[in-house]
This record gives C-alpha cells, structure tokens and sequence, in this order.
C-alpha cells in the first residue's frame, strides 16, 4: 500500500518537474545570485503545514517511517505548487538524505516551553544556563561525526525499487556550511546572561566562542574527509543556491567536495541587541574561519544588518545578506548597491491574519522594490518563518499572486 501511494504521488511529482518553467527558473536564480539580476525572485517557506490541510491532500498516509518522510516532502511540494508557487524550482528528481550523525557537545539544552497551539511547532522558551562559572567551557566535547553508509545505500535502494522508475533518485549531503554558534549558546544559556556577560566577562565569553569554533572547524573538516558535501543543494537556509560561481556544473559524481566549492552560511540572531563593534569581535572574527573559507557565504537571518554591512563584509567571499523586516531597506540598499545579493524578509506577521491587507503588502513590497531598483540591486525575497497564517490558506495565495505580479513588472 504504501509504494502504491508513493507511485501515485512521484507521477504527480513527475508531471511538475518536467515543465519548462523549472529550466526558466533556474536562469533567472543564477542571474540573482551571480549578480546579474534579470528580475527579482520570489519563494515562500517555513510554513505553518498543519493549518493549510484544507482538502486533505497534506494527510499522510504511509505507514512505514522512512516512506512517510518522503511522502510528507512529495505531497507538500505539490501543495504548494498548486497553491502558491511563486518562484519555486522542482528538482527533476528526489532525493534521499545520507544517513550523517553528530555525538554530543557535551553539554544539552535545559528548557521550559509554552504552546498557544498544540499543534503549531513554533513554542516560547525559557534557557537555563549552562555556563555560570568559568569552568563549564571545559564539558564542551569535540563533535564527532558518522556516516553511515550502510543504512543510507538501504534507503536509497528501498525508494529506488518504489520508484525509480517513475523519477531519478539522487543521494543527498550537507548541503551548506552553518555556523550559527551563537544562537545555540544562547539557548545553552538565555538571553539575558549571554548578552550581560558580554560586559561583565568579555574574557569568558570569547574564550567561550573560540571553543564553538574550533568544534565547529573540526566538525567541517570531517565533512570534508567522509565526503559528505552535496553540490546541488535544494536550498541555503530558505534561500536560492543556484549560480554559476561555484563548480556544480563541472561537478563529476563520486568526487569529494571541499568547503571551497560549497556556499556557506552564518548568523547570530542575538547580535541584533549588539553594538557593530561588539558584533565584529564576538562573531565576524570567527566566521572568517568557517563559512569564511566556503566558496560563497550568505550571512544573517532575523538580526537588523542595514548598518553592519562594513563588517559584515569582512567575510571573506561573501555574497549575500540577509535584510529582514527589523532592517532599514533603504539604508540597505544604498550601501549594498550591486556588490551582495540582498535576500529580503518581508514581515511574516502581516500574513497572520485571516484576511489579507493587500494595501498593506502592496506597500511593504513597494518599498523593497523602489529601494532595490533605485540601487541596482539584485535582490530576492523570501516570506518565511510563517508562524500562522491564521488557517487561511488563501491569504498565502492572495500575497503570492500580489508580489508575483509586483516583480514581473519590477
């Protein structure tokens, strides 16, 4: 039954990666990324699945663990392609993960939770912290990392032998180097004690991201050495992979890749309450050391960075830059100009609703565009960390068909 189910869904899969929209689409994500904007591009993530299964097309139905994980990916992208595609790309085949696992850093998150729904995965928390005294640097462990091939050739038979015969199925890596060190130790430690320790144990506190890193440069290596680097990612982090500036056109399969030939990809959410020179020495510094030595790096997420920009690009290779909605578009376009791709957050909130305010998108949007086209950027925009949309599944609908017909007569 379940490879019934699957057969039906990869036809459907099928029928979608084969249209000449995918190819078209490819083009105009490497003309962002490559600097050579032909129009702005558009995607839509990290959404709040468990309010949009409004015909039940979203129910799983597999019984079998590793088939029901492919069955959740077939159906969501068929979801969305119907509903709200904007600019997505689907691949013309699936992939299967390699089975990669990483041992403990020694120390674990201690945490209180707090739902509004039960059954949206976006929850408060409250940290403990982990790292009061000067020695609690010395429980951090060096992260080992496995591959297991075995169970990963498995996999990939068993959706083979599903399905392969409808649609190519490709084995996948690390698709991207993450440093966001910061962001774990603040949920090691809390908001409050990471950022007044900042002040009160500056010594501590660099002596506690200098042991982040080298775990986290230790961690690369390995990746490098068990060959686990993919080069077709699907995504970095929400954002579009595609450019010709790094080697997955020459790619040739079985050959191992280094951190050199892969994008990058760093943040430090909590910095966004840092001062720029705080922010330089407790984190750019660092960053040069991994994603830094990545062939492209995308750095920020949900920190203001319109004036930061001058060390942010201290990163050596650096691409692109996160703008978010707390940042000054306009301030960033100007300094930005044509040197980084600006990947643009507008405000999940606005869609949290259960009717649209479509003066309100119109005018958000037209604000990253106006700036954007005054610069000459070349810039994509990315809704994501879509909490709610308050069940309305057409308010996604409506705000992609807005900002669709906004960047095609950008």
């Amino acid at each position: 039954m379940d490879v019934k189910i699957l057969r039906e869904l990869a036809y459907e899969y099928k029928k979608i990666a084969e249209l000449s929209r995918n190819s078209e689409l490819v083009r105009l994500h490497k003309a962002v990324n490559d600097l050579k904007m032909i129009r702005p591009i558009v995607m839509i993530s990290e959404l709040p699945w468990h309010e949009l299964n409004v015909d039940g097309s979203l129910t799983l139905l597999c019984k079998d663990p590793f088939f029901r994980n492919i069955e959740k990916k077939l159906r969501q992208t068929l979801f969305q392609f119907k509903h709200f595609p904007a600019d997505m790309i689907v691949k013309p085949y699936i992939k299967v993960q390699k089975v990669i696992k990483h041992s403990s850093i020694g120390v674990v998150i201690d945490e209180k939770t707090l739902h509004v729904d039960a059954d949206n995965r976006i929850v408060s928390h409250e940290y403990s912290d982990q790292f009061a005294t000067d020695d609690s640097i010395d429980l951090l462990k060096d992260v080992i990392v496995t591959y297991n091939e075995k169970e990963t050739m498995a996999r990939l038979n068993k959706l083979g032998n599903a399905i392969g015969d409808i649609i190519p199925i490709h084995l996948g890596g690390v698709e991207y180097v993450s440093n966001s060190n910061w962001d774990i130790i603040a949920q090691l430690r809390g908001v409050t004690p990471l950022l007044m320790d900042m002040i009160d144990r500056p010594e501590f506190m660099l002596d506690l991201i200098e042991r982040f890193t080298q775990i986290k440069e230790g961690v690369i290596d390995q990746y490098e050495k068990l060959g686990l680097l993919d080069y077709d990612p699907i995504s970095i982090h929400h954002t579009s992979p595609y450019t010709d500036d790094l080697p997955a056109k020459d790619y040739v399969p079985g050959e191992p890749l280094k951190r050199k030939d892969v994008w990058g990809r760093g943040a430090a959410q909590i910095f966004g309450s840092v001062g720029k020179d705080m922010h330089d020495e407790y984190d750019i510094e660092f960053m040069k050391r991994t994603v830094g030595k990545c062939g492209l790096v995308y750095y920020g997420c949900c920190e203001p960075l319109d004036k930061k920009v001058d060390i942010v690009e201290k990163i050596p290779n650096l691409r692109k830059i996160s703008i978010t909605p707390w940042a000054d578009v306009e301030n960033a376009a100007e300094v930005i100009g044509k040197k980084y791709v600006i990947a643009s957050k507008p405000n999940p909130a606005n869609v949290a609703t259960a009717v649209l305010d479509k003066d309100l998108i119109k005018a958000e949007l037209g604000k990253i565009l106006d700036a954007c086209n005054k610069n000459s950027c070349n810039v994509e925009i990315t809704l994501k960390d879509i909490s709610t949309c308050n069940y309305s599944l057409q308010t996604l609908r409506d705000w992609e068909q807005i900002v669709m017909d906004m960047v095609k007569n950008y």
